[in-house]
């Protein structure tokens, strides 16, 4: 019994020992007896790998950077409409792959899947230079119409495909769209990496693709590129708002000659932004009221509706309930002034008067 005693304790104590921390064995170093201090030898010995670890430890480590690295927050990142099943501009149909929002401009409008079928950058480029078009016709078709003598106008209408042209206007034509063709023909291949503009393109669109962005030429004479912010995020927003413009221009400059090839009437005849008149005031009014009752939802939700904003139907409620209160005053106004013309009538024949005196004026000439 003993016996067996003694073996289980000691199998426990072995176990206890082999599931517990082991302490590290320090090697003491023999005292001198005379001075009960180690030898300077092994003291040396001693300190020297911790004097290693320590040198180690304040050498820095020049890592590896590869070069033209630019980091994540200092250039564009795609896929930022990758959450996105639906088109933003189309709601009710799927959104392109090629536009996830990577590029200015891009709402996922592409109905007939062109971004998919031709080259991407072409079609932006090309987006971008009928833009820059779009916007000087734009101003030059009214002003063309305001200011040129007659000669050089088709019955007061701009020259044009749609509206016939004179000799002058003819060449003056031809020359124009034969300068932007040699214009295009010689930058159409252009080295836009190698400009100071082109560079901050490059690092901006490195998370994308090698080719910048359509439409650089390093044009900038008065330096509003960075008037947005000078990073990539400004000029993004700032290639936004031009291809905003560029797109209402476009559609404006197709109304202009859809207009004039129908009516035969000049754009600037009888039109509220050219002539002073108070129907545009008049409209810019009613818009802003109505933007502060009502809103629309997000183009990318489902179902697209009107709504009241957060305080619109109380705004509502206030102006209807001010215009009623106008109109009563008006009317009980008007209703205490035609009694006391009455009660004047009734004292002087005051309501006579006028045919009175008319009888008496014709009386005196008898050819009246």
């Amino acid at each position: 019994m003993k016996f067996s005693t003694a073996l289980l304790v000691a199998t426990l104590t072995a176990s206890a020992q082999a599931f517990a921390p082991q302490s590290r064995s320090v090697v003491k170093p023999a005292l001198s007896a005379a001075t009960l201090e180690a030898p300077k030898a092994e003291e040396a010995t001693e300190a020297a790998p911790a004097a290693d670890v320590s040198s180690d430890m304040a050498v820095e480590k020049d890592w590896p950077v590869e070069e033209n690295f630019v980091k994540d927050s200092d250039r564009i990142l795609p896929g930022r409409y990758n959450d996105k099943a639906n088109s933003i501009a189309l709601p009710f149909l799927p959104r392109p792959p090629a536009l996830d929002g990577t590029h200015a401009g891009d709402y996922g409008f592409d109905p007939l899947g062109f971004s998919e079928k031709l080259d991407f950058f072409a079609m932006q480029e090309s987006e971008v230079r009928h833009s820059r078009l779009a916007m000087l016709a734009a101003v030059g078709w009214p002003m063309s119409e305001l200011l040129a003598p007659s000669w050089m106008l088709q019955n007061g209408c701009a020259p044009s495909v749609l509206n016939g042209v004179n000799p002058l206007s003819f060449l003056a034509i031809v020359g124009a769209i034969g300068a932007a063709g040699y214009f295009e023909f010689k930058t159409s291949l252009r080295p836009s990496a190698s400009t100071p503009m082109g560079k901050l393109h490059e690092k901006d669109m490195s998370a994308v693709w090698k080719y910048g962005v359509a439409g650089d030429y390093n044009f900038d004479p008065l330096n509003w590129y960075s008037s947005c912010g000078d990073d990539f995020k400004g000029r993004k927003g700032l290639r936004d708002v031009e291809l905003s413009h560029g797109r209402v221009a476009m559609l404006g400059i197709t109304y202009f000659a859809a207009w004039e090839a129908l009516t035969g009437h000049p754009i600037v005849e009888n039109n509220m932004l050219f002539h002073p008149n108070a129907l545009l005031p008049a409209l810019v009014l009613g818009a802003t009221a109505w933007s502060q009752i009502y809103e629309v939802t997000p183009l990318d939700q489902y179902p697209i509706e009107i709504k009241y904003t957060n305080e619109g139907e109380m705004k509502l409620i206030s102006a209807q309930n001010s215009i009623k209160g106008v109109v009563d005053q008006v009317t009980d106004q008007g209703a205490k002034t035609k009694a006391q013309m009455d009660d004047l009538d009734d004292k002087f024949d005051i309501y006579a008067a006028p045919g009175k005196f008319a009888s008496s004026v014709r009386s005196t000439y008898k050819y009246w």
